[in-house]
C-alpha cells in the first residue's frame, strides 16, 4: 500500500484508536494488532500509512526493494540501508509539514538469506527514523512481523 495521507480530522483523540497507550516514536512487534485496524488508525488520526509485505523477500536487496516500492520512495532507496534511512527522512522532512507515520513490515523474512543480523539492522533502520520523527515532534511507529 503506497503512501497515504488520511482525510479524517487529526483532531480526533488517540483514545479512539487502538493505538492509545502506544508510545508516539516506536518500533514493536505487530502481536495482536492487525493490519486494517493500523490502517484505520492512521486514517483517523490524519497519518501516512506505509505498509510492505515482505513475504516474498529472501535476501537483503529483496527486503530494499520491496520496500522503496511499496512505499513509493526513489529508486536509490533499494541500494543500501543508509539509503533506505535517508528515504524515511529528510526528503519527507522537508517536503512539509507531517502528520505522522505508521508504518507495517508484514512478513520480514528469517532465513539464512537474510539473518538475524540482518533483521536487526532493518528493524534499526526504522529506530533510528522513530527517533529522527521524534526529534520533530511527529509520531512515527513501525510495526513488523517476521515469516
Amino acid at each position: 500500500m503506497p503512501l497515504r495521507q488520511a482525510n479524517a480530522a487529526p483532531d480526533r483523540v488517540a483514545a479512539e484508536t487502538p493505538l492509545r497507550g502506544i508510545r508516539s516514536n516506536i518500533v514493536q512487534s505487530i502481536r495482536a494488532f492487525r493490519v486494517q485496524e493500523l490502517q484505520d488508525a492512521a486514517q483517523t488520526l490524519g497519518q501516512h500509512f506505509l505498509y510492505a509485505n515482505l513475504a516474498n523477500a529472501q535476501t537483503k536487496q529483496e527486503v530494499l526493494d520491496l520496500i522503496g516500492q511499496q512505499f513509493m520512495l526513489s529508486s536509490y532507496v533499494g541500494k543500501n540501508f543508509d539509503a533506505l534511512y535517508d528515504g524515511m527522512t529528510d526528503p519527507l522532512h522537508k517536503s512539509g509539514p507531517q502528520p505522522g507515520f505508521i508504518v507495517v513490515l508484514e512478513h520480514v523474512p528469517a532465513n539464512a538469506r537474510f539473518d538475524k543480523e540482518a533483521r536487526e539492522q532493518l528493524l534499526d533502520i526504522f529506530r533510528d527514523a522513530a527517533d529522527y520523527w521524534g526529534d520533530r515532534k511527529i509520531p512515527f511507529r513501525c510495526f513488523y512481523s517476521f515469516l
